[in-house]
């Protein structure tokens, strides 16, 4: 099948790679001057793990990742362990597949690799989407700045929260700003007194309107900070706004000594910070030749680490849609079966993490240590979300 897919990010090369694999005609047009991603951390668990092992990309990305041994939830100002999730061996053993903390661009450099690699010439740059035109027979991308037209049997829009695909598919409709924003700092470890390091963790620091994720990357050489906080005033979306460190500072006074540790050592000049948005799941994410991945289609709050890992998934389940294993079904009726199996799993992820929101960031210490009594959620992610296997996952 000849596919065009908008968007380079994690979602739309995981999919080419995934489609180049089982041998369609992939291209990809990506608005911007050159690949690349943000410095920032990612989080992928077993489920999405499984994909990046079926691409053959496990040593690539294993070379950099740090394999946390937990998810440890604690409190802003004592640090009081209110619940904790095995990773590690355990992880792995449960679910197949380890549970890996990224660069952001280390990953996306190995998706690149993978497309190109199958089809050096399937990803083309500078190409801003202007309209598209559909027919029973083809779709075709109209572009800005005189580049001519691209026209395929297949358009898949993998291109983020302000998708020109989804307007086409769906209409108009806004992202909803959450009323929250997210920080975002790396910093060398060998800036943190050793006394004031965490163990090889994911550490969720719960506080009032605010909570803060640490955890490392490349080795435990580098370390993540990703603040959310909640704000009455929207604000830019782009994850390359640089805000004061003292506003940073503020947000985070009085907090645990590791966490100020970060806050005092951060590059002060490289303090990012972005408007945290999403809208409700919808349920119909195709036409007869359009379909949507990632956030495109259910963009969600960072609270569960599973955004990418949806789109990846995503790339898994539509690629399979479109082989052999629907042999004889019409393209409309793939698209409706790839739909149909993603969107429930991807609106749960959606409306939990935004729970997951609302419970990190209570304000009475008792009433949040009751909070992560009652809600077990160890047991719940083990129970649906890492399991999963986008590549042997029953589509019906």
């Amino acid at each position: 099948m000849d596919i065009v897919i908008i968007g380079a990010g994690l979602g739309g090369l995981a999919a080419a790679a995934c489609l180049l694999q089982r041998g369609h005609r992939v291209r990809v047009f990506e608005q911007a001057a050159q690949l690349g991603e943000v410095g920032a951390g990612i989080q992928m668990s077993a489920n999405a793990v499984k994909v990046l092992d079926h691409l053959g990309l496990r040593a690539q990305v294993e070379a950099t990742a740090v394999r946390p041994l937990a998810f440890e939830f604690r409190r802003y100002d004592s640090g009081e362990l209110l619940h904790r999730i095995p990773l590690g061996a355990a992880h792995e053993q449960a679910h197949g597949a380890p549970y890996f903390q990224l660069h952001r661009a280390d990953l996306h450099r190995a998706l690149q690799q993978a497309v190109q690699a199958l089809d050096p010439q399937a990803i083309s740059l500078e190409a801003r989407v202007a309209a598209i035109e559909e027919d029973s027979g083809s779709v075709t991308v109209h572009f800005d700045g005189g580049r001519p037209p691209a026209q395929a049997e297949l358009l898949v829009g993998a291109d983020g929260i302000r998708s020109v695909v989804r307007r086409h598919v769906v209409g108009v409709d806004r992202p909803r700003f959450t009323g929250q924003v997210a920080w975002r700092c790396l910093l060398p470890i060998e800036r943190i007194d050793p006394a004031l390091r965490t163990d090889i963790v994911s550490t969720i620091w719960c506080g009032p309107r605010n909570h803060a994720v640490m955890y490392y990357l490349r080795q435990a050489r580098v370390l993540n900070f990703v603040g959310c906080v909640e704000r009455d005033n929207d604000e830019e979306e782009s994850w390359t706004v640089r805000r004061p460190w003292s506003e940073l500072d503020e947000d985070y006074r009085g907090w645990h000594p590791q966490v100020r540790a970060v806050i005092d050592h951060v590059d002060r000049g490289e303090c990012f910070r972005w408007a945290l948005n999403n809208r409700e799941p919808v349920a119909d994410w195709s036409t007869v030749r359009c379909t949507m991945l990632g956030d495109a289609v259910h963009a969600t709050l960072p609270y569960m680490a599973q955004g990418a890992a949806m789109a990846i998934e995503d790339a898994a389940v539509l690629a399979r849609a479109l082989s052999d294993e629907l042999a004889g079904l019409p393209l409309a009726q793939r698209l409706q079966v790839y739909q149909r199996h993603r969107a429930p799993r991807t609106a749960r992820v959606v409306h939990e993490s935004s729970e997951m929101g609302e419970l990190y960031h209570l304000i009475d210490a008792a009433q949040m240590r009751q909070a992560f009594h009652d809600r077990d959620i160890a047991r719940s992610r083990n129970g649906w979300l890492y399991p999963y296997d986008p590549l042997g996952a029953a589509l019906v």
